[in-house]
């Protein structure tokens, strides 16, 4: 009996946050993936930037760790030219088909594609005398319009100093030389560059205002083989884990959690030969620091036409914690958070207890702002309390049962 009450509670608890909380996003990445669109799950938010405004991320977050990323998303492709700074005013493009083509991580925000260079930084080796990564890869750059641009990192203390120079048809242009340093753009994780436009530009939100990235980036879909995919890349603000949830969301889904940040990736959909295919059975469960987390499924994508896609996503953190007080009581709250201060209480007492049922909410003070008495009989019950009194914040909930007690952190907005 114990456990049938338990799945009654979770399943109660799945199926009314779905009615009341499952939110629909229908957003766009424009026609060609002109744009790359971030999304923040628990603000709603969505923040775009044009896809080709930049092509140089350089990693802000540490005077210690280093990191360059291409914007492959817009076709521009790397290649490591020469190994020796020397070399730099005679690199000749002819020589490209020799050269080695060097890709982003699609797994590590931080493993860019100039960090797969041969040097022991990739672009760069270590100078025990300044104390700074100095740099001996000579790297180019050739764009989807046939563009090219040699580069090189010349050296990272607190920043960046870069030069760069643009293939003219028959010879280089004048260098240029740019530093852009860490403490720009302070809340975001990286900075960056275009060598198009000869500009640092902002291209990301806040690192606290986004979750989800939708953009295009290059995978390996079979061995040695780099392809061009559209899809999502998380935050490592975040963990996801994957489930094929062909009969909605399970009483009590297995869930395993990645750090790797194309978890999400791009096979949530498939090419039919005159559309796409969305797999709506495929189900991602992302999860915040504070154990917060959100249930997300895509519903539509329409390819480069127009960029359209469609995902539905919830909070379903609540139909994660059912916990068991005793060997008597099972205890869950939903909504949390709840968007207008009303939450169910979802207990199962399964022998009769004649001790009063208690509810306690604390403020983070610590002070008591809401007190109640619930029903001691032995059975299942869902009830309903109206917090509309109490200001929107974060409290703690405390359900006693006899000499039982749990408590539960909730959220009001």
């Amino acid at each position: 009996m114990k456990t049938k009450l338990h799945f009654l509670i979770i399943m109660l608890l799945s199926v009314s946050f779905i009615r009341a909380q499952e939110t629909t996003v229908n957003t766009s990445m424009g026609a060609g993936y002109s744009n790359q669109v971030f999304y923040k799950l628990s603000t709603e938010t969505e923040t775009s930037f044009a896809a080709n405004s930049w092509d140089i991320a350089m990693l802000r977050t540490s005077a210690f760790n280093i990191g360059l990323r291409v914007n492959g998303g817009i076709g521009i492709e790397v290649f490591e030219a020469s190994n020796l700074p020397a070399d730099w005013a005679t690199i000749d493009v002819a020589n490209l088909s020799s050269w080695t083509q060097l890709y982003n991580s699609d797994t590590e925000w931080n493993n860019g594609a100039f960090q797969q260079g041969s040097a022991t930084y990739g672009w760069g080796e270590y100078n025990v005398e300044s104390h700074q990564v100095e740099g001996t890869i000579i790297f180019v750059l050739k764009y989807a319009d046939g563009t090219y641009r040699k580069f090189i990192n010349e050296f990272f203390a607190s920043g960046y100093t870069f030069k760069y120079s643009t293939w003219d048809g028959s010879t280089w242009t004048a260098d240029q030389t740019v530093t852009v340093s860490n403490s720009d753009n302070s809340s975001n994780k990286y900075n960056y560059y275009s060598l198009q436009n000869n500009e640092e530009v902002l291209a990301e939100p806040a690192i606290s205002d986004w979750d989800l990235k939708f953009t295009r980036y290059y995978t390996e879909v079979a061995p040695s083989t780099q392809y061009l995919v559209t899809g999502v890349l998380h935050s490592d603000e975040v963990e996801i884990s994957e489930n094929e949830e062909p009969g909605g969301m399970p009483a009590d889904p297995t869930l395993n959690y990645s750090t790797d940040i194309n978890t999400i990736g791009y096979d949530w959909k498939s090419f039919t030969g005159t559309g796409f295919s969305v797999d709506s059975d495929k189900a991602f469960y992302i999860k915040y620091a504070d154990d917060t987390v959100y249930r997300l499924y895509f519903t539509a994508f329409s390819g480069g036409s127009s960029g359209d896609l469609t995902f539905n996503f919830e909070d379903i953190t609540s139909s994660l914690s059912i916990e068991d007080v005793s060997d008597e009581i099972s205890f869950g709250i939903y909504p949390n958070p709840s968007k207008d201060k009303k939450i169910n209480l979802v207990y199962d007492i399964n022998s009769l207890n004649t001790d009063q049922n208690e509810i306690f909410i604390y403020s983070t003070t610590g002070q008591i702002v809401y007190q109640t008495v619930l029903n001691n009989s032995s059975g299942f019950y869902n009830s309903s309390l109206d917090l509309s009194s109490l200001n929107s914040g974060i409290y703690l909930l405390q359900f006693k049962s006899g000499n039982k007690m749990v408590s539960k952190k909730i959220i009001l907005n």
